[in-house]
């Protein structure tokens, strides 16, 4: 009887080994299938820059061109580095800069007064170059250069023409400009791997952070792009607005990835499905503060 029961404990032993062997060989057939099923053009796979772990080789010269993903694209990109805290701020700074009340500095969203959380209102420059980086795409033309962001599907234009910033932008007259929500910008080659590019004439009623910073009309940011290497590339941002702050401030550092697909994920903020989180969700767990 002991036999038998030592005997019935191999079999089953070994009918368990032999299920355990297929079922590893079935996962890895349904693996390699998987890896090697045919793949859209059309679609984003964050995989494909997780794997693009190697520098790529040296930067070309004098080139931003391409796809890049950043700290939110799900690709594994380093975390950008937040602005300076506390900001350096004038009296005046300081006073716009309490009336702004931020999610990320701890209040309810429905008690937040941010234009983007509470509206969709763009994000504005230079906030959109520090929050929600998915991705951009860089493109350029002899005599401008596109910044291409993909949350929102924003488009920015710098000049590479030689001209200077304006500077009657918010003043009266035929001649004047007005602010936007960009700015206006200019741009140009520090040596060959180093990108610097001037902003001004910025929209006031924008936040200049997700955190709330404020910023005049008459602020001027400045951005260095540093394409590392053929996959690595990053961008440094400066504001200085006299206005508001006591000396320039530091507004962040954002890393970015070369895509090989050259392929990326739209995400845009869609305002009537924001109100409705409002009003469903947002609002009512605040319990009516």
């Amino acid at each position: 009887m002991r036999k038998a029961c030592t005997g019935i404990i191999a079999g089953v032993a070994g009918a368990l080994l032999l299920s355990a062997m297929a079922t590893a060989q079935t996962a890895q057939t349904n693996t390699a299938q998987t890896n090697n099923a045919p793949r859209s053009p059309w679609k984003y796979y964050p995989e494909d820059a997780r794997a693009n772990t190697g520098d790529g080789g040296p930067a070309p010269k004098r080139d931003l061109s391409g796809t890049w993903a950043g700290e939110s694209s799900g690709a594994g990109v380093r975390n950008i580095v937040r602005p300076e805290t506390p900001p350096p701020l004038t009296p005046l700074g300081k006073q716009l800069f309490d009336r702004n009340k931020a999610e990320s500095s701890g209040v309810l969203i429905a008690q937040s007064n941010d234009p983007h959380v509470r509206y969709c209102d763009p994000f504005g420059f230079p906030r959109n170059m520090t929050d929600q980086i998915r991705s951009m795409t860089i493109t350029a033309l002899p005599e401008r250069t596109f910044v291409l962001l993909k949350f929102m599907n924003v488009w920015r234009e710098i000049w590479t023409d030689g001209r200077a910033l304006p500077t009657n932008v918010g003043a009266r007259g035929r001649d004047a400009h007005d602010p936007t929500y960009n700015g206006y910008s200019i741009g140009r080659w520090e040596d060959d791997f180093t990108f610097v590019v001037e902003t001004t004439g910025m929209a006031p009623e924008t936040w200049a952070t997700e955190g709330g910073y404020p910023h005049s009309i008459d602020a001027r940011v400045t951005e260095r792009f540093h394409r590392e290497s053929k996959n690595d590339l990053t961008m440094t941002i400066t504001m200085d607005d006299p206005k508001l702050y006591t000396r320039p401030v530091k507004l962040g550092t954002v890393y970015f990835r070369w895509i090989p697909s050259q392929t990326f994920f739209d995400f845009s903020c869609v305002p009537s499905s924001v109100q409705m989180y409002l009003k469903e969700m947002a609002d009512p767990a605040s319990g009516g503060k």
